[in-house]
């Protein structure tokens, strides 16, 4: 407690501990299952993710529904307040601390954000998988694919067995800057540090069906 009647600390009161405002996040792209939300906070333990979603239950910024394998976690009113405030952290993130460390780098958390923000309605209709091969790490948590089938995506660290459409060479590092926006589909390319093997029509599509992330759009 920081004992002062400021409306800040009140705030930060409940705000300052570690990992609240990512799980925030999450509950504002969308996660209300406890799995989805240790999906997009992996590193945070399952014990710790309970109790904060217990403190913020208490706040009144979480209500929690059902029980057991059922219960479920949504935003209050107050919660959802808190979206430009999460979405302002992120366009200042962007733009005034851009270097990613080795440490920040994580293929599973990138490609669940990928799956949960895709445009999925730019995608063809039918089914498209593309695979990717990240070449800077090893190949257990290297190989991904993304399938679009209909308006629903997936994403898959194992060959869910389907015709691959399209297939992106390039590093966890490159992909990562790609989809924060940090550097262009088309300059990625470019430079040769992204390669599609694909059809014509798909490799010059792709890009743009995959686009950017929602945090890069509001920074833009």
């Amino acid at each position: 407690m920081y004992g002062q009647f400021c409306p800040v600390s009140k705030a930060m009161e409940v705000l300052d501990e570690r990992w609240t405002m990512l799980v925030l996040r999450e509950m504002l792209l969308g996660s209300t299952r406890f799995n989805d939300l240790r999906r997009g906070v992996p590193r945070m333990s399952p014990s710790l993710l309970s109790k904060r979603l217990r403190t913020l239950e208490r706040a009144g910024v979480v209500r929690r529904e059902g029980s057991g394998v059922r219960t479920s976690y949504h935003l209050t009113e107050a919660g959802k307040e808190l979206g430009p405030i999460v979405d302002a952290l992120a366009v200042w993130g962007m733009r005034w601390l851009p270097d990613l460390g080795d440490e920040d780098l994580d293929p599973h958390l990138l490609f669940w954000d990928i799956r949960r923000t895709l445009p999925a309605e730019n995608w063809p209709q039918g089914r498209t998988t593309v695979a990717f091969e990240l070449a800077d790490v090893p190949v257990k948590v290297g190989r991904w694919w993304l399938v679009v089938t209909r308006g629903e995506v997936d994403v898959c660290d194992y060959d869910p067995g389907f015709e691959v459409d399209a297939r992106v060479l390039t590093t966890l590092r490159t992909l990562t800057h790609v989809w924060r926006s940090d550097i262009s589909w088309e300059k990625a390319l470019l430079k040769g540090d992204l390669t599609i093997e694909a059809p014509r029509d798909v490799r010059r599509g792709l890009p743009g069906w995959i686009g950017y992330s929602a945090i890069a759009e509001l920074a833009s």
